[in-house]
């Protein structure tokens, strides 16, 4: 069964999208995403000239053997760029695999450890008094498991904060915007915020909060102590984690639950982590984490430590690669939440899907495969536009980690 046609596929139906179409001697095609959120060209460009003449030729079935071929056969290693079009070929060989055995790929992948992923949704506002009210309507909706985030008072915008109504979009058409950042503010702010929060909602939902990697570790151990009476799900990104061992200082001070991960691309972004138990719960996603296969490994080795899963799921990321998220979520034993930010309408025409929601849960399907496919027709209507995510920068002009 031997790979015959290679093709990538960019398009922007409400945001960019790159997607990875291969199709075997025997007419059966595997999709997989290639999004990388503000370098979508340079991951297209990647595959287009670098990868996919490789793959011409070679047995579709040959997951793991593909996998290290493009690793380890290329001289520079890692990276996002080179992890995000490994990660499309890893999840379109998948998608092949399914549908040529006629089964969903949660079931090559060991079959289900529960019977649905629970997931959490996005909730925020301009101020404590929207982002109640967005919390509150998500719980009516019937999730279990809740982001907040709010405005900052004192700060023109907020990353993480949508501007309107409709579905959240971080990235902005043209060049990157740049915003103002105070730590002091922020800091001081997020406490209160979760403290009414518990107020209005009570002990049962689950409430999460994303720092976006935007303080030192001994800040975010004061954070972490002062959000511990509202007994947070997880404290996400609360430092950038090139230097882990610096999550150590925050274990120090504080025992809210830490989440990382979601700009991370191989397991060995997160081996200290995991090993040293620094953190609760790691966020690596399929696309930007080398696909399905290295995924695996990720889990696996965290599973050893006491760490679960909990994969990024915003709509930087295609329907392609939430529902290989999902199959991954259902069979991995350590799973521990799936983030979800629902498409906008004109990303769901373009890729029909058999992935489904209620109740706060989530199930891939039945479908053979990863179960999601691309009205190629559709996509041509949307081509490309340059986004970028914004550039923070501190009050006094330096600019700011994410």
């Amino acid at each position: 069964m031997k790979i015959q046609d290679a093709r990538v596929i960019v398009c922007s139906p409400g945001r960019n999208f790159v997607t990875l179409k291969l199709t075997t001697e025997d007419g059966v095609h595997g999709l997989g995403d290639a999004t990388l959120n503000g370098r979508e060209l340079a991951v297209s460009a990647y595959l287009t000239e670098h990868v996919l003449p490789l793959l011409i030729g070679r047995d579709a079935r040959r997951i793991e053997d593909t996998w290290q071929y493009l690793y380890k056969g290329a001289y520079w290693r890692r990276g996002p760029v080179t992890m995000t079009a490994i990660a499309a070929v890893d999840m379109a060989l998948w998608d092949i695999l399914g549908k040529t055995a006629n089964l969903p790929v949660y079931r090559l992948l060991g079959g289900a450890s529960r019977e649905a992923v629970m997931v959490y949704g996005h909730a925020n506002g301009k101020d404590v008094e929207e982002t109640v009210k967005a919390v509150a309507m998500l719980a009516k909706a019937g999730y279990k498991a809740i982001r907040a985030q709010s405005g900052i008072p004192g700060l023109v915008s907020t990353y993480g904060v949508a501007k309107g109504t409709g579905t959240y979009e971080p990235a902005e058409p043209g060049l990157p915007p740049e915003n103002v950042w105070s730590t002091e503010k922020y800091v001081e702010f997020v406490p209160t915020l979760f403290a009414r929060l518990r107020k209005e909602l009570g002990p049962d939902v689950h409430l999460l909060h994303d720092v976006h990697h935007r303080l030192t570790p001994i800040e975010a151990g004061r954070l972490g102590r002062a959000l511990e009476p509202h007994r947070l799900f997880w404290m996400e990104d609360p430092v950038p984690a090139e230097l882990q061992e610096g999550f150590r200082l925050i274990r120090q001070h504080t025992t809210t639950p830490i989440a990382v991960g979601e700009v991370f691309s191989s397991i060995h972004d997160c081996e200290r982590l995991i090993r040293e138990q620094l953190i609760d719960y790691v966020r690596a996603t399929v696309v930007h984490a080398g696909g399905i296969s290295h995924l695996r490994k990720i889990a696996s080795l965290a599973e050893l430590f006491h760490v679960r899963t909990g994969c990024h799921g915003a709509t930087d990321l295609s329907p392609v690669c939430m529902s290989a998220a999902l199959h991954f979520d259902l069979s991995v034993h350590n799973f521990g939440i799936q983030e979800y930010m629902p498409h906008g309408e004109e990303t769901l025409r373009v890729f029909p899907r058999h992935y489904r929601l209620e109740d706060g849960f989530m199930h891939p399907g039945e479908a053979p495969g990863l179960g999601v496919d691309i009205d190629e027709a559709e996509a041509a209507r949307h081509p490309y536009r340059r986004a970028y995510l914004p550039v923070n920068r501190k009050e006094d002009g330096t600019v700011h980690s994410w």
